[in-house]
């Protein structure tokens, strides 16, 4: 299978490749697939992914009760987290978590805009790119397009999600009562910056997902382009 990823290299960087179209007609999925096919296979994936994953976690318990993605203190509060615990607080302690949570809930819901835009402008030698890259090609292309507007939109969100929800007065009480324990460095915490780095990590994991999904599973290509596309990666 050597010979069709050097053909698709060299397909992708001189014009017209019979060859490839030759090798391509000969797949599971078969048919002639032109350079803007591929692109648009693809941009189809990626719509995919924000549209199956990404819509999820803008829905209450995104976040929260998503395992790969629930967002804990940060490892220098930890010790605000076990010494409430200890002195009969766990309950004050889950609640901050929660509105951590429920501010990144809030803040992804100002993402597929900009994804959207993003995969618009994937070019035919992005797609190349990604359909040779690695399980996370894709993701990392739209990390390396979107974090940072991401983050300029994420942040006053975030903020002003904890302000709505009462964030800010729950870890005013929280951080009041861990500082009020005997012995313990007292700490004063801006959670902002760190809640909106989380959300965004939480983002690119799910989408990371999704793509992994499409590509080693056959069954989760749910439209003709898709399999004829990654019939192409299947076959490198």
């Amino acid at each position: 299978m050597k010979k069709l990823a050097i053909l698709l290299i060299a397909c992708f960087t001189f014009s017209g490749c019979a060859e490839l179209q030759q090798v391509a007609g000969q797949l599971p999925q078969g048919g002639v697939l032109s350079n803007a096919d591929i692109a648009s296979g693809l941009r189809a994936a990626l719509d995919k992914g924000i549209d199956t994953q990404v819509s999820k976690l803008t829905q209450t318990d995104g976040f929260y009760k998503n395992q790969l993605v629930k967002i804990l203190l940060p490892e220098e509060l930890q010790k605000v987290d076990s010494g409430l615990r200890a002195i009969g607080l766990g309950n004050l302690a889950d609640e901050g978590i929660k509105m951590m949570n429920r501010a990144a809930e809030d803040a992804v819901k100002e993402a597929t805009p900009i994804f959207v835009s993003a995969v618009k402008q994937i070019t035919f030698t992005d797609a190349r790119n990604i359909l040779l890259g690695n399980d996370q090609a894709a993701t990392s292309y739209l990390e390396r397009t979107t974090s940072t507007p991401l983050y300029s939109k994420f942040n006053p969100v975030i903020k002003s999600s904890f302000n709505k929800v009462g964030a800010d007065k729950v870890w005013n009480n929280i951080i009041t009562r861990y500082n009020q324990i005997p012995l313990v460095k007292k700490v004063n915490p801006d959670l902002t910056d760190y809640v909106t780095d989380k959300a965004l990590e939480g983002v690119y994991k799910m989408i990371a997902v999704e793509e992994k999904n499409i590509r080693d599973n056959i069954s989760a290509r749910t439209t003709p382009l898709l399999q004829r596309v990654f019939a192409l990666q299947d076959s490198k």
